[in-house]
């Protein structure tokens, strides 16, 4: 485990990065590594994620406001605490590309859209940026490869199309990201959940964007 452990400058690491990306395996390595708690995504436990992939229109409100919520209070519990805690996905991925690309795709209304807008900018006033945003960088062909790998069946229906517009978004976002420290990590010659090595890569880069902060 890292001797960074103990440093009690920093409390927010979060991992952005698209569906299939790797952001849970990864939040689970680092936290394991640094001794870092972490907050997971809300997938297994959300009641709208399989309707949401079967019909997209009926859902996406009702799934976007569930996931911010979720994120909002992550992010109101590592403020609140004194722990370093890694999150997975930050609620500013939900309200810079995820809404605005179901918008844009027609499968989020105009009224929806604004009503959700208008609850993240509340929010946003109560929440800071992560001390570290580690994001992953994913061809779409890596994207599809881990989601076919780890099998879920919701995920069966997502469209490539759906994936490349989430890309796109993301670039974009991260091309004007000044919010905070910034780490981009080219994830699609890396394994780093079966390779020491490609791990060991990461946790590298980890440290010196940690040290940096201090």
């Amino acid at each position: 485990m890292s001797d960074l452990k103990n440093q009690t400058k920093f409390n927010h690491i979060a991992i952005a990065g698209n569906i299939g990306a790797g952001k849970t395996s990864l939040s689970s390595k680092l936290a394991q590594f640094f001794g870092w708690d972490v907050h997971f995504e809300s997938t297994d436990d959300n009641p709208y994620l399989s309707d949401f992939y079967h019909d997209m229109h009926r859902w996406s409100f009702n799934l976007q406001v569930y996931f911010l919520h979720s994120r909002y209070s992550q992010i109101l519990d590592i403020q609140n605490g004194d722990k370093t805690v890694i999150q997975d996905r930050t609620i500013f991925e939900d309200a810079n590309i995820f809404a605005p690309n179901l918008y844009e795709m027609g499968l989020m209304d105009g009224r929806d859209f604004e009503n959700y807008l208008n609850l993240f900018k509340t929010m946003s006033t109560q929440v800071k940026a992560p001390d570290l945003l580690i994001y992953l960088r994913a061809s779409t062909s890596t994207l599809v490869k881990h989601i076919q790998t780890r099998g879920r069946d919701y995920e069966g229906s997502m469209s490539i199309d759906y994936l490349k517009s989430l890309n796109e978004r993301y670039e974009e976002w991260i091309k004007n990201y000044n919010e905070g420290n910034l780490l981009i990590i080219e994830v699609d010659n890396l394994d780093f959940v079966n390779s020491p090595e490609d791990l060991g890569y990461i946790t590298n880069l980890v440290q010196r964007e940690l040290h940096g902060l201090f």
